[in-house]
């Protein structure tokens, strides 16, 4: 039986927590070790300064286990950009960009009223360029992908929000920050959950939708001002989250087909969605201690999924943060093959792979990296975090709600609830 939909399972705090303007001088390491490992991090990286917006410190490294005022192991602080310092609300979700034609890096911010645009070129003082504003109201969820230069942005709880289409290169000679409009709107749906898109086939996926049973909606975005409804996903009602690949894993009876991955509440539910009007639900499995499957990711050969659960800390008699592993050798049967336990108590919410790593914002906890170079024995081990909650650590939606690793800088963008943006660099030691 589905469980009954939880909607985002937060009720977020009424207002933000406002960035402190008194934070902690940047951290002053007494040892030698500490010291060399300051120069060095400050060498390539421009001078530990306080940023103007925030009066948090820009460009320092993580020594003796702090970062400025933040818990951290093995990633530094570039910088805060706070909610106030991007339009306001409160943060939800996030994506990057990177324009080909400069190599610029770019931060796609999502908020509650709104989207918010940052340019990375100096990681330890981003600029904010401007905002495109929630088309008819706020959501405490609102989601965003990038495809072929264009974003592609949804939100929930809004009756005609409709998916906004904006064009980023746009941002390339803006100078001061701006209030943009939607270069399109695709009015098929109205209040969407989330949205992925496979940019290697020209498809987006709204999920969470007033349409489908709240599977997957599919969108032909290949002409990405003219979106177009390809097909609908809904023998499995509603989908939480997705990733959406053309298949090249493992199971040979699916090589070269477009194959859905859903984190559908209380399912991991596979489907070929190759042909997009009629969709093939491949498997559907449950998995002992679930509580609500809200999302996860493929490692890089496809053959192994990391599903997180949303509520499963704050239900379940063992409330360390758990990444369920799960083998795809055969997409008809998946295999629940072992759960992954942190140190931390925090609730999971969204973690992408790129790699070895599992790159996880885990709210309260804020970001988790895990190496997944052991998932095939279900191994899994944290190497790194940063912590941007440092008031708690508990089963509580507070903190990271989401994080973008592709950059090839290696920067790692981290939207928290109240802090607004988080920028920083993992330092794995070259795995």
């Amino acid at each position: 039986m589905k469980l009954v939909r939880m909607m985002g399972l937060a009720v977020l705090t009424a207002s933000a927590l406002v960035f402190s303007m008194t934070a902690a001088s940047a951290h002053d390491p007494e040892t030698a070790e500490g010291q060399a490992a300051a120069r060095t991090f400050l060498a390539d990286h421009v001078p530990a300064e306080r940023h103007a917006v925030t009066g948090t410190a820009a460009g320092v490294p993580c020594v003796n286990g702090m970062a400025d005022k933040y818990p951290c192991k093995n990633v530094d602080l570039l910088s805060v950009l706070p909610l106030s310092g991007l339009g306001g609300g409160n943060g939800n979700d996030i994506w990057g960009w990177t324009d080909p034609s400069s190599g610029k890096e770019y931060a796609i911010v999502g908020r509650t009223n709104g989207t918010a645009f940052v340019d990375l070129s100096v990681p330890t003082s981003p600029k904010f360029l401007g905002n495109l504003p929630s088309n008819g109201g706020s959501s405490s969820w609102r989601d965003m992908k990038v495809y072929e230069n264009h974003a592609f942005i949804v939100a929930d709880f809004i009756t005609g929000h409709g998916m906004q289409v904006f064009d980023l290169t746009r941002l390339r000679t803006v100078t001061t920050p701006q209030t943009f409009t939607a270069d399109a709107l695709y009015r098929e749906f109205g209040p969407a959950h989330n949205i992925a898109i496979n940019e290697e086939t020209g498809f987006a996926y709204a999920i969470g939708s007033n349409t489908c049973s709240g599977g997957p909606h599919i969108v032909n975005i290949q002409n990405p001002k003219a979106p177009a409804k390809a097909g609908c996903v809904s023998q499995d009602g509603y989908t939480h989250d997705t990733q959406c690949v053309v298949y090249r894993g493992p199971d040979t009876a699916y090589s070269g087909r477009e194959i859905c991955f859903n984190a559908n509440e209380d399912t991991l539910t596979i489907v070929d969605v190759t042909d997009k009007a009629r969709p093939v639900q491949i498997s559907r499995k449950g998995y002992s201690g679930a509580q609500y499957s809200h999302q996860g990711w493929l490692t890089g050969d496809q053959r192994y999924f990391l599903l997180d659960d949303e509520l499963d800390e704050s239900r379940g008699t063992d409330k360390r943060t758990k990444t369920y592993v799960w083998d795809l050798a055969k997409l008809s049967a998946p295999v629940h093959t072992g759960v992954y336990s942190s140190p931390a108590t925090a609730i999971d919410h969204n973690q992408y792979i790129k790699g070895q790593y599992s790159y996880q914002a885990n709210y309260q906890a804020g970001l988790r990296i895990l190496d997944v170079s052991g998932v095939a024995s279900a191994k899994l081990s944290e190497v790194g975090y940063f912590d941007i909650y440092p008031a708690g650590n508990a089963a509580n939606f507070n903190g990271a709600w989401s994080n973008y690793p592709y950059f090839s800088s290696g920067v790692v963008i981290v939207n928290g609830i109240e802090q607004g943006l988080v920028v920083v660099k993992p330092n794995l030691g070259g795995k």
